[in-house]
């Protein structure tokens, strides 16, 4: 089953040198979501091929411009093309209000849509289904804002498949063992699981923790998580800049990612003061190797 995240706006504050503000698309199995929807995220959803009529499911990290300016437009979209499905936004409190003072000119949207707001204060359960647990983390920034860990959730065993032919398993007994069960044989023989499945593959987990100060506070709660985004607007050489606007450096995303002992750390939200991105990349790998550049259109699957 896939797990992959799609890149579509990786730059901080506003679009420059061909990078847009934050928005990224994540697929988990069937379930699709999209993660801060900045100007320009619907232009990026054509350039990439993005289902766009599969998000069923929207997380808004915080109220500033350049992470929600793409959202007005984009219900639009979905209200022109005759959308039927529900879609359900996750965010701080306030959202509901802008977005329904900018749609109120033109009349009820198509299609129902429901706002969930999030505590800014303590990690939280948001969202889960059968594939997927979605929880809140504080992180610290100028405005009430929040990560997303994005956790799949346990699956069935594999049956082998040379294994039902052997013993002549029937559906139940197939289904009694992706479930660990042992099965009984109508000879009586007791045949153990371990004989007829093998362990699933290993758990998948997504965070996206951006906007925010460094603080080790985030570390239990991305912790072992296969995949890290992180902001990292500045480099070392603009380590106060970051401070004063409560951002990130790439070097202290390393130091983050390292803490929590994560697979992979993605960089983004990048100062509009960088042309180019490679002294990110430098910057962070210094302190943990398996760290790569956040590009838009890029997928990272897992």
């Amino acid at each position: 089953m896939k797990f992959a995240l799609t890149i579509l706006g990786v730059n901080a504050a506003t679009p420059a040198f061909g990078r847009f503000p934050t928005a990224q698309f994540l697929q988990i199995h069937n379930d699709y979501f999209l993660i801060d929807c900045g100007e320009g995220a619907q232009m990026r959803m054509s350039d990439f091929q993005v289902p766009r009529h599969k998000i069923r499911r929207i997380f808004i990290s915080h109220l500033h411009g350049d992470h929600i300016f793409g959202l007005p437009g984009l219900l639009f979209s979905f209200d022109l093309n005759g959308r039927q499905e529900a879609l359900d936004i996750f965010s701080p409190a306030g959202l509901e209000e802008m977005i329904l003072a900018q749609l109120q000119p033109g009349g009820k949207l198509t299609f129902p849509v429901s706002f969930h707001e999030i505590d800014p204060t303590s990690s939280r359960l948001i969202f889960e289904n059968d594939s997927v647990a979605v929880h809140s983390i504080p992180v610290w920034h100028r405005i009430p804002t929040v990560g997303f860990v994005f956790r799949e959730k346990p699956r069935p065993k594999n049956i082998r498949p040379e294994k039902i032919g052997q013993y002549q398993l029937s559906i139940p007994q197939i289904k009694a063992a992706k479930a660990g069960e042992n099965i009984q044989l109508p000879s009586g023989q007791i045949i153990e699981n371990e004989e007829l499945t093998s362990p699933p593959a290993p758990l998948r987990s997504y965070a996206f923790i951006t906007d925010t100060l460094y603080d080790e506070r985030i570390v239990p709660h991305i912790q072992g998580v296969s995949l890290l985004y992180h902001d990292t607007t500045f480099c070392d050489d603009f380590l106060e800049n970051a401070a004063h606007t409560m951002h990130s450096t790439a070097r202290q995303a390393a130091q983050i990612a390292s803490m929590a002992g994560v697979g992979r750390l993605v960089t983004g939200h990048y100062s509009s003061r960088y042309k180019t991105l490679e002294v990110f990349l430098e910057e962070a790998s210094t302190v943990f190797p398996r760290t790569v550049l956040g590009l838009e259109g890029s997928t990272y699957e897992l």
